[in-house]
């Protein structure tokens, strides 16, 4: 994505990121060691969240973020399910999710104060700032 003169780049970081996504069918582990039930030690976990490690994970998290961004005003693209924009009535914001990374961009200053606070009213973030390097890469 190219960026014109006036535009910025942010970088958030949410934290524990897979672990925010929900469950869409019946999932069941072994109970965990160090929590096994001695008196029941062949009953199962039945899950109501993801876990880490679980082929269902990434999934749950992309459709999790992908939800809230889309009640949120954002439209998604046809070109890259991990893009997505904004139109305000100041410009367009746009965001791009790489895992658990977000790069954001915008024409305008408050629409990027307004987005930071929403995403953190909904899940735990780290504002990086200014994106500097992604992914080993410099970004000037």
């Amino acid at each position: 994505m190219a960026v014109t003169k006036g535009w910025s780049l942010h970088q958030m970081d949410v934290k524990n990121a897979f672990l925010h996504g929900d469950l869409q069918e019946e999932v069941y582990m072994e109970q965990p060691p160090g929590y096994v039930d001695q008196t029941r030690p062949n009953l199962v976990c039945r899950l109501k969240k993801v876990l880490y490690g679980l082929k269902q994970t990434p999934r749950a998290w992309s459709d999790k973020i992908g939800q809230y961004l889309v009640k949120s005003g954002f439209q998604t693209s046809n070109a890259d399910f991990s893009l997505y924009v904004k139109k305000t009535d100041h410009g367009i914001v746009v965001i791009v999710i790489y895992v658990d990374d977000l790069i954001i961009t915008r024409d305008n200053d408050a629409d990027i104060f307004d987005l930071k606070k929403l995403l953190k009213q909904k899940f735990e973030m780290k504002d990086l700032g200014e994106l500097r390097y992604f992914l080993g890469i410099e970004v000037i």
